[in-house]
């Protein structure tokens, strides 16, 4: 699996999304920009040293990434579907957006049958970015191992 974050802004949560990536074999793909630098103090402490671990790629067009993409799913707050009925493959993709902007309209509108969302209490803001991933992530490995 892949987990894709677009233009991630705050660079503990993809420090820890490594340290996951890491402990699953999870390749991990950053849509530029980002809100950060990938040598970052900050970025290094919360990955630690699993940097070396990951398969870690930086594309500037999700869009025509995903062309290339047969498995793909974004995670939002605005689907309509539970993150447990997406139907998981190996090389899935799961597509998070950035902390403070979520994901771009464009891909609800034009990938509306992709979206899932985890639940949430109603009202409630948000989970945090890495916790997302870590929940998305380890639903569909358990749902590839059946």
């Amino acid at each position: 699996m892949k987990i894709i974050l677009f233009q991630p802004e705050i660079p503990q949560n993809t420090g820890n999304i490594v340290r996951t990536c890491s402990v699953t074999g999870t390749d991990l793909i950053l849509v530029r920009p980002l809100g950060f630098s990938t040598h970052s103090r900050h970025l290094k402490r919360a990955g630690l040293d699993y940097w070396s671990e990951v398969n870690i790629q930086e594309i500037d067009d999700l869009e025509a990434f995903l062309q290339t993409m047969q498995s793909f799913f974004f995670f939002s707050s605005k689907a309509q579907k539970s993150y447990t009925e997406a139907p998981y493959r190996e090389e899935s993709c799961l597509i998070f957006g950035s902390e403070r902007s979520g994901l771009p309209k464009l891909f609800l509108e034009k990938y509306p049958d992709h979206f899932y969302k985890i639940p949430m209490l109603s009202g409630a803001r948000c989970l945090n970015l890495a916790t997302c991933a870590g929940i998305a992530l380890y639903e569909g490995l358990r749902d590839c191992l059946r």
